[in-house]
């Protein structure tokens, strides 16, 4: 935003710090003041502004309208399909979806067709989309080349400023010797490896359960996509053998994730490296890491190790040991009531870092064929909101700080604060506003959420990123 102010006023500033009545001013795509105190007119608002410094001709106002402005979000975890699964998400909708939520910055898994493997074609995507100017993109490298689970070389050519993060999400690394060699690699370079923590054998191991479980519902009508969705004339035979199928895959993968979350945090100990254990879901996996975190306060790991966690709205927002929810197919599964009050619980105590989306589009017919995981950006905030402050009573300070300021930290950001110098990645939120989630009407060319219907408390009303307003809700 070169050679011209524009002063947000009339806005409740909340941050992991402030929650003040206050105005924004922003220049050349960073915050350069930030005022507290109500005003709730344009005169006012430049004259305030004009005691912070000469203010940059054209002054560009906006009217906050009372809302919360707060630091945009920052998603450590998204996947937009590109290249190769345009049918899925592209970068247009991707990024449309992520300005919808609030999102700032991104960071895309490299589970794509052809699996980014290469420095080479991750700044390819990068560079196309930072020409959209909607939202900064961090796309990953794979840990082993084209998930081939053998080659790790194309670390070492990696810098942390541009490639913070590297993952093989979407799998597992399975030979532990070979992520050991990726994450000492990763470490060299300072590098974050982002972990899906789950057994390969365990997860083949289910994989039957799952397709008996699919094969009913094809042969009776009962779309996999859609959870809420009502079918007469299914036998109580057939659900309950579907539920069962279901019930016994999530046995195998709760265990998938426990063993793989205990392995990737000890190779990272012998590797000195930095590990972020994506989409913990389980009790179990969530004590594992917070042992890990305990050692490492205590200076009792290696030099270098470090582990951060984060959960996904979800995981904490549905249980998935009965129908409906049951039959909500995503990687990894709807968990039990207790291991979902146990990731709050893990919130509420410090040990998640971070709350991201896994942000998984599909078409309806990949959905219907059993493909895991759902549309999440759009719907974030809201569940959030919901869940976490409307029923467990956090504040909005500390939902900031999980979705905001600590993930911005550890990719080294300047953003995620409303401070002087920080980058005027913004969002206008109504905590207060309840609306309907209906997928038809999201920009993700995903439409599947188990979230369809719900009345959801939260609304994202606008988006700014690097100072421009790239998303206003049309109600």
């Amino acid at each position: 935003m070169e050679n011209k102010t524009l002063i947000i006023y009339n806005a409740l500033l909340t941050d992991s710090s402030i929650e003040s009545s206050g105005s924004l001013v922003v220049k050349n795509g960073k915050i350069s003041g930030v005022l507290l105190g109500q005003i709730k007119d344009q005169e006012s608002a430049r004259l305030a502004a004009s005691s912070l410094g000469k203010l940059e001709e054209p002054v560009e106002f906006f009217d906050a309208g009372g809302l919360v402005l707060m630091p945009s979000f920052v998603d450590m975890h998204v996947h937009f399909r590109y290249p190769g699964q345009t049918q899925k998400e592209d970068l247009d909708s991707g990024l449309r979806a992520a300005a919808a939520g609030g999102f700032g910055t991104v960071v895309t898994m490299p589970n794509t067709a052809p699996v980014v493997s290469s420095a080479k074609l991750a700044r390819q995507i990068m560079s196309e989309a930072a020409e959209k100017k909607l939202a900064r993109v961090f796309q990953t490298v794979s840990i082993t080349k084209n998930f081939g689970g053998e080659d790790t070389s194309e670390i070492s050519k990696l810098s942390v400023e541009e490639f913070p993060v590297i993952s093989e999400d979407g799998r597992e690394v399975a030979n532990s010797a070979v992520m050991l060699e990726g994450m000492k690699a990763a470490r060299k370079n300072s590098i974050i490896v982002a972990c899906h923590c789950e057994d390969p054998y365990l997860a083949t191991a289910a994989r039957p359960y799952r397709q008996r479980a699919l094969k009913f519902m094809e042969n009776y009508g009962i779309p996999a996509g859609k959870v809420n969705a009502t079918v007469e004339g299914v036998p109580d035979s057939v659900n309950f053998e579907i539920d069962g199928c279901l019930s016994a895959a999530n046995r195998l993968l709760a265990l998938a994730e426990d063993a793989a979350t205990e392995r990737n945090i000890e190779v990272a100990k012998t590797a000195g490296c930095h590990i972020h254990v994506c989409h913990c879901s389980t009790a179990v996996s969530m004590d594992a890491v917070r042992r890990a975190k305990v050692l490492k306060k205590a200076g009792k790991t290696p030099d270098g190790f470090d582990c951060t966690v984060e959960v996904t709205p979800h995981h904490i927002g549905l249980a998935g040991t009965d129908a409906p929810y049951l039959r909500a197919l995503v990687n990894p599964p709807l968990r039990s009531e207790e291991d979902r009050t146990a990731l709050i619980a893990a919130i509420k105590d410090g040990t998640v870092d971070v709350i991201s989306t896994d942000h998984a589009p599909h078409t309806q017919q990949d959905k219907a064929a059993g493909s895991p995981g759902f549309t999440g950006l759009e719907t974030s905030f809201a569940v959030c909101n919901t869940v976490l402050v409307k029923r467990e009573g956090l504040s909005l300070s500390r939902l900031s700080q999980l979705m905001s300021e600590n993930p911005s930290k550890i990719l080294k950001l300047n953003s995620g604060k409303l401070a002087p110098d920080f980058e005027a990645n913004l969002v206008l939120v109504n905590p207060d506003e309840q609306w309907t989630a209906t997928p038809e009407n999201f920009y993700s060319k995903g439409k599947s959420t188990p979230f369809e219907g719900q009345k959801l408390i939260g609304r994202v009303h606008a988006t700014f990123f690097l100072g421009q307003q790239v998303y206003s809700l049309k109600n």
